[in-house]
């Protein structure tokens, strides 16, 4: 009787260990789960944006960066090149924003392999767009390049189903970043990492005969009181000359890097709940003896 009572015990004791260990663990592996979801999702609509584009026609993508680059003429102030875009050209840019651009609702991607991120880039900053992939800040400057752009795109970070710009803070001088659009690759070179307040705007305006990028997110992690900004300037794009790989790396190696944290974290779960099962039956055997 005694036997079967103990018997039961350990049978419920077993079951609550085993419930707990396995909410723990699902816990633990539900953000790389999610994350890997998103990078699959992510990297089809960037597969998506790169098919369509091709069934574009030379004059169509000329028609479209034409407005796009009326559009940042509009913001620049400066009546002096107003002569390169008729107002006409600027008043439809400025009303159409980004549509002339967007290609399945994207506007392009912007890839960031320092921290093995490519990632669907949007027009405007809703919460929507900012939940699905980057977004083109308003009023600034669309990524098309050329003289007097300042380009800034924004992401979150520290969603717990994906990455986006969590490893943002990683990035250092030198380090490249590639825009995407329809026209082609737009390479900007790291030249300054910052943290600023919410409402300073100095370092997000244009300036005279540059082409920049700035990347922009909250900061710190999981605070947000402030902004993280990591700007680029627009250097000549050539594979060789930037080091581009032009083949994605291997989907393990993404794999690894990005979820390395995690893959460690489950694999000491693992050796937790098998020490103690060795345990248990070590000195389940020394009490039959």
């Amino acid at each position: 009787m005694k036997s079967e009572k103990k018997k039961k015990k350990n049978i419920i004791s077993n079951l609550i260990f085993g419930l707990i260990f396995f909410a723990g663990f699902g816990i633990l592996i539900y953000p790389m789960i999610s994350a890997i979801y998103y990078d699959y999702e992510a990297s089809n609509e960037v597969n998506d944006f790169n098919k369509e584009v091709e069934l574009l026609s030379d004059q169509q993508i000329k028609a479209r960066i034409d407005k796009a680059k009326a559009y940042n003429q509009s913001l620049t102030g400066n009546e002096a090149l107003h002569d390169a875009y008729s107002k006409a050209q600027e008043q439809e840019g400025q009303r159409e924003y980004a549509k002339m651009l967007e290609v399945h609702e994207k506007i392009g991607h912007v890839e960031i392999p320092a921290i093995h991120q490519d990632i669907p880039l949007f027009a405007g900053t809703t919460e929507r767009v900012l939940q699905k992939g980057l977004g083109h800040l308003e009023n600034t400057s669309l990524p098309v390049g050329g003289k007097n752009t300042h380009s800034i795109i924004t992401g979150h970070r520290g969603l717990p189903d994906k990455k986006l710009f969590t490893d943002l803070d990683k990035m250092k001088i030198g380090d490249m970043i590639y825009v995407h659009n329809i026209q082609g690759i737009l390479a900007y070179k790291v030249e300054r990492i910052k943290v600023i307040k919410p409402d300073d705007f100095s370092d997000l305006k244009i300036k005279k005969d540059t082409d920049r990028l700035t990347l922009l997110t909250c900061t710190p992690y999981m605070v947000n009181s402030h902004r993280l900004i990591v700007t680029g300037h627009r250097v000549p794009y050539t594979p060789e000359a930037t080091g581009h790989q032009s083949t994605q790396e291997p989907w393990w190696y993404k794999f690894l890097y990005v979820y390395k944290n995690y893959l460690i974290g489950i694999g000491l779960s693992i050796v937790i709940y098998l020490l103690y099962r060795y345990f248990k039956k070590y000195r389940k055997k020394k009490v039959d003896r």
